[in-house]
């Protein structure tokens, strides 16, 4: 089964994962987080699926992520309000965030991508 791959083009590392999926023959479905976003309802299954922290699916170095202040609202939010919130703008999101049937990986280690999708 293919791998779902959100990823923004513009964003370097997620064109290293792509490459390094791409090298390792490694199927992958290309979602454009901007323009696609998983839904609530997909990023709850993801979450709950990934085992991680909810915090860990924001991408904190992001412009968005400090206009909003996200880094003090936060620790208040609840895990409703934060999923509303990822669902609501791609850019948000950390990427590249790499679905599979039972593993998720949310960025990019080169070390990480071996051992959850290397064969």
């Amino acid at each position: 089964m293919a791998l779902d791959f959100y990823w923004y083009p513009k964003c370097g590392t997620c064109r290293k994962a792509k490459k390094w999926l791409e090298e390792h023959n490694v199927e992958f479905n290309e979602i454009h987080i901007v323009e696609n976003p998983p839904t609530k309802e997909e990023l709850t299954s993801i979450y709950k699926k990934s085992g991680l922290e909810l915090k860990k699916f924001f991408n904190t170095s992001g412009q968005k992520y400090r206009e909003l202040g996200l880094k003090d609202k936060l620790p208040t939010m609840s895990e409703d309000e934060m999923l509303e919130l990822l669902s609501s703008n791609g850019m948000l999101i950390k990427r590249p965030l790499t679905v599979g049937e039972q593993q998720i990986t949310v960025g990019f280690k080169e070390e990480q991508f071996s051992e959850v999708w290397g064969k």
